[in-house]
């Protein structure tokens, strides 16, 4: 959802159509809302005749002859243009300026996948460490936090201050996978021990990250896990397994409790075992295969 809040002297359309202009090129999130915003409203935004994206910050874009900037207050400020000081809201705001003229903003609400609860409180269950990494502003990811059932929060990061923290929690000797799907999660994806790319995100995104997740069910990556790690327990089953027969076999025969025959039929006995044991992974593959 995307709510319009013009500069005095400009209208809600001028502002949106504005802001379409200057997204158009960008595969941002907050730039899909932005273009769809302007669709529903049956307006249209011609390429603009130039696009530069800094990540973090925002857009500029020209049309015409007219500079276009798109991001938030920090960036349109350096550019020069006074931008005046307004209270934070739930959402994230995008500001919008027109030669070097802010002329209204754009704030656009956080929507929380429908799957996110129920995939964060397994992962918990799991005993894995959940932390929300974000370029939005701290009331606003609170709010997500919140609503996900997440306590550790950073907000209010650029591209390099979420590699700077995942560095951060990988020299306290955690193992750290990061999941993202946009150009700014990008260099904390391809930073982190395990990058997980949502199929929905951004091509840079995806060629960072060591996983693409095909869609966009978080879930998914929960499954993926489970199976992993069950995948993992039976390996170890099986390769303790085989330590204890062939060592028990060893000791046996070298005190002459068991003949070559005997010996041979059980060696072959348990490996016939390990792998029915090796079976019971077929199921949950074939659920995941489905799925």
């Amino acid at each position: 959802m995307v709510a319009i809040e013009p500069a005095p002297g400009f209208a809600e359309r001028e502002v949106l159509e504005v802001a379409a202009i200057a997204e158009r090129n960008s595969e941002h999130p907050l730039a899909q809302a932005v273009l769809t915003a302007a669709q529903q409203n049956q307006i249209t935004f011609p390429e603009p005749s130039f696009f530069e994206y800094t990540p973090g910050r925002g857009v500029r874009a020209g049309l015409h002859g007219h500079c276009i900037l798109a991001g938030n207050a920090s960036w349109l400020r350096e550019a020069g243009i006074e931008v005046p000081v307004q209270t934070e809201a739930a959402g994230t705001r995008v500001l919008v300026a027109r030669d070097l003229q802010w002329i209204g903003s754009l704030r656009i609400a956080d929507q929380v996948r429908s799957e996110a609860s129920d995939a964060i409180r397994d992962l918990q269950q799991m005993g894995i460490r959940i932390e929300l990494v974000t370029g939005d502003s701290a009331r606003s990811a609170q709010a997500v936090a919140e609503s996900i059932r997440v306590k550790n929060v950073s907000s209010e990061l650029l591209p390099e201050a979420k590699s700077a923290r995942i560095d951060e929690l990988m020299q306290s000797g955690r193992t750290v996978a990061m999941i993202g799907d946009g150009i700014n999660d990008a260099p904390a994806l391809s930073r982190a021990h395990i990058g997980v790319a949502m199929g929905s995100g951004t091509e840079v995104a995806h060629a960072s990250a060591n996983v693409l997740l095909i869609g966009n069910d978080l879930r998914k990556l929960v499954d993926t896990l489970k199976t992993a790690r069950w995948c993992r327990a039976v390996i170890f089953q099986n390769f303790y397994g085989t330590l204890i027969v062939d060592a028990s076999g060893i000791v046996l025969a070298a005190i002459g409790l068991i003949n070559p025959l005997l010996a041979a039929f059980i060696h072959v006995s348990s490996e016939l075992a390990f792998i029915l044991n090796s079976t019971r992974l077929l199921p949950r593959f074939s659920r995941q295969t489905a799925a």
